[in-house]
């Protein structure tokens, strides 16, 4: 087993060396999205396969299921975030969200870093910031934004069939998709997925920013 010390200050070395890329905001909403990090957790809560009660050694991410009473992009995969108040910086932002979203509140020490921003067809730059989160133990959802949280181990996102890459008609890029379970996240959220696995876990400099999102998140 890692410590979560050690693990924290490996992904936080990472993450330091880690030239980001920063996309021009122009004329889209800029949003931030919390990436919460859970040292150790509950058995995950995947698609398909029991709920887990038992403690693991994994770490995790947290991730939501989008309300389905909110009007865009209900019942989907998303990390809790949104836009930046006026004046606010990413880092603040996506703590505020983190807090708003799924009731859990941490220091600004916790932030790690950032990744690449991600520009979405439906024309939000999103810029993800890792957050040491914990045990994670005070999550409480806000019913209105969130319908759940899951505690995925880190390892689902290494399986060998991951990422799943698909050829679009609509682009030259393929759509990128991350398997949980018996089911799968689409970008922009498997985007920042493989970025964090690819980043955080391996210690590589993969770029995603390039790979297509299916059509239904265009909206």
């Amino acid at each position: 087993m890692v410590r979560d010390d050690d693990l924290r200050q490996t992904l936080l070395a990472r993450l330091q060396g880690f030239p980001v890329r920063y996309a021009n905001v122009g004329e889209n909403h800029h949003a931030a999205v919390a990436v919460p990090l859970v040292a150790t957790g509950f058995g995950a809560d995947l698609p398909g396969l029991p709920i887990g009660e038992r403690w693991t050694d994994d770490a995790a991410l947290l991730l939501t299921r989008r309300s389905a009473r909110l009007r865009n992009h209900p019942g989907q995969w998303a990390f809790p975030g949104g836009r930046l108040d006026s004046g606010e910086s990413v880092e603040a932002c996506a703590l505020r969200e983190m807090h708003e979203e799924i009731g859990l509140s941490v220091e600004p020490a916790a932030v790690l870093g950032r990744l690449d921003d991600f520009v979405t067809r439906s024309g939000f730059v999103i810029s993800p910031v890792v957050v040491w989160a914990g045990d994670a133990r005070g999550v409480q959802p806000n019913p209105e934004e969130v319908a759940s949280v899951h505690r995925i181990p880190v390892t689902e996102f290494m399986r060998p069939d991951a990422p799943i890459l698909e050829t679009s008609g609509s682009s030259p890029h393929p759509v990128l998709r991350m398997p949980v379970g018996r089911d799968h996240i689409a970008a922009p959220t498997a985007a920042v997925i493989y970025q964090f696995a690819e980043v955080c876990l391996r210690g590589l400099h993969t770029r995603v920013a390039h790979f297509e999102q299916p059509e239904f998140a265009w909206r």
